[in-house]
């Protein structure tokens, strides 16, 4: 088995060092790579940040946020490793002096980790451009990191895109999705294309629906000013939820390597039915909730959020039924939700395969069958089930509903993870499979775009849904009109 090797030598420079990205997510992956011994010997971060800190505070406020966030007892060679490594620069993001600064203090390979808010993206990457910090050599790569949300709506994405790429060749950017992280996410490709028994069968042929879910028992708590200007389309849906949908549906790339990927990526979004003004009516559903109880602890309503305007109609959750529109997925249909403030926490994707005829148990007790049921378990736990009949002991024929299921932990030891450590780690070694290309982003913002449009110009609320429940009814009728159901949120 070929191990991983140390990346070369690099600086990160992380800008927005000191919010919550960076010292809940970021920092503490970093410190995963580093145990793990995939950071290099000549390896060094430089936060950026307004705060008046040194680098010796800024240590001090790294080591204690990332102690309390660790998912095990951090080592303390590897933390005074990383520790020793860190620097910190005060400055502000659209000053001159502070790229100046940079200037000063970088040489050799640098990734720009833009850990900000959306609004310092397109900001940040005219100045390093104008300042020459991207501009490229034999003596090393600059890549710069953007994190989501990546523009608001089509237009804003492509403006971006288009403010961006004046500047940095496609190749230098890295727009990452937390979620390809994931190890049940970069499985998929795996499952798929690496087994015999499944891909022959991973088409219309063979496969009924296809549900997919994000679920999270979280409200919106101290995000109310972005969420209410954002809502779970925005936030969720052309990032974390295609990134899911394009896994599960892409054709086999001629190899594994980033753009090929990319491009099987684009080519499923490219081919979604896009909604209208009455699709949007029939195939979209939002919601927001109101109180409950999540978890037995008493949830206020999203509309008595700090920041949150009184009589908000931002959804915190939604449903999509959408069609792919090519020779693989014609006819089969992609069910996906998200929402806040749900029953349970959990990332899953469904793939419910067509019911086998009945003919053969014609003369026996069984009435019915159940579906073959593929899930792809994400989060919390990460693993395979699949479904299936059985016959029940006894004698008369009778079948019973089984699962086998694969758990990542069971097989494999599983590193503590942030879900940013692959991600990070393919940067710094120039793959950039996993993070979404420009056509990747503005296909996906086609899809959304018709249903922002349409809920804009509706006069028609939110449906409520209580806190600690599976979401609107609403969205039980989008599948029970196609004789269908929603595996429960448990």
């Amino acid at each position: 088995m070929i191990e991983a090797k140390p990346a070369p030598p690099c600086t990160l420079v992380v800008f927005g060092a000191l919010g919550d990205l960076s010292r809940r997510l970021l920092m503490p992956a970093l410190y995963n790579l580093a145990h793990s011994g995939l950071l290099p010997d000549e390896f060094k971060v430089l936060g950026v940040a307004r705060r008046d800190f040194n680098d010796d505070t800024f240590r001090q406020e790294i080591a204690a946020s990332t102690r309390e966030l660790a998912a095990a007892d951090i080592d303390a060679d590897t933390w005074n490793w990383l520790e020793q490594r860190l620097d910190y620069l005060k400055g502000e993001f659209e000053s001159d002096d502070t790229y100046g600064e940079l200037t000063a203090r970088l040489d050799g390979n640098v990734l720009f980790y833009l850990a900000t808010p959306p609004a310092f993206f397109g900001k940040i990457i005219d100045r390093l451009g104008a300042a020459g910090l991207v501009e490229e050599s034999d003596d090393g790569f600059r890549r710069v990191i953007i994190e989501k949300p990546f523009g608001t709506d089509l237009e804003s994405a492509q403006a971006l895109d288009h403010e961006i790429l004046g500047v940095l060749t496609e190749s230098q950017i890295y727009r990452i999705d937390h979620y390809l992280g994931k190890e049940t996410v970069q499985n998929i490709m795996a499952l798929r294309f690496a087994n015999g028994i499944f891909e022959p069968v991973w088409n219309r042929d063979h496969i009924d629906h296809v549900q997919i879910t994000v679920a999270e028992t979280v409200g919106v708590e101290r995000r109310g000013k972005f969420y209410d200007a954002t809502g779970a389309l925005r936030d969720m849906v052309p990032n974390h939820l295609f990134q899911l949908l394009t896994l599960t549906a892409m054709e086999p790339p001629s190899r594994f390597e980033a753009d090929a990927v990319r491009s099987e990526k684009s080519k499923v979004l490219r081919a979604v039915r896009e909604l209208n003004g009455y699709e949007v009516t029939r195939n979209a559903v939002r919601g927001q909730y109101k109180a409950g109880k999540v978890a037995g602890q008493e949830v206020a309503a999203y509309r008595e959020s700090p920041d949150v305007s009184a009589d908000s109609t931002t959804e915190t959750y939604v449903a999509l039924k959408l069609e792919i529109d090519n020779w693989r997925w014609a006819g089969v249909p992609f069910y996906l939700r998200t929402g806040k403030a749900l029953a349970a926490r959990c990332t899953e994707i469904v793939v419910e395969f067509k019911h086998a005829p009945l003919a053969l148990f014609r003369d026996t007790a069984v009435e019915g069958l159940s579906a073959n049921t593929m899930i792809l378990h994400i989060q919390p736990n990460e693993a395979v089930s699949l479904e299936f009949s059985a016959k029940v002991p006894g004698p008369r024929v009778r079948l019973g509903a089984v699962e086998m299921t694969f758990n990542y932990r069971d097989y494999f030891s599983a590193k503590p993870n942030t879900g940013y450590e692959t991600l990070i780690y393919d940067c710094m070694i120039g793959d950039a499979t996993l993070f979404q290309r420009a056509d990747n982003i503005e296909a996906g913002w086609r899809v959304v775009q018709p249903v922002l449009d349409a809920w804009a110009k509706s006069t028609v609320e939110p449906q409520r849904y209580p806190a600690g429940s599976a979401g609107p009814g609403e969205a039980d009728m989008l599948l029970e009109r196609d004789g269908r159901q929603w595996r429960p949120i448990d």
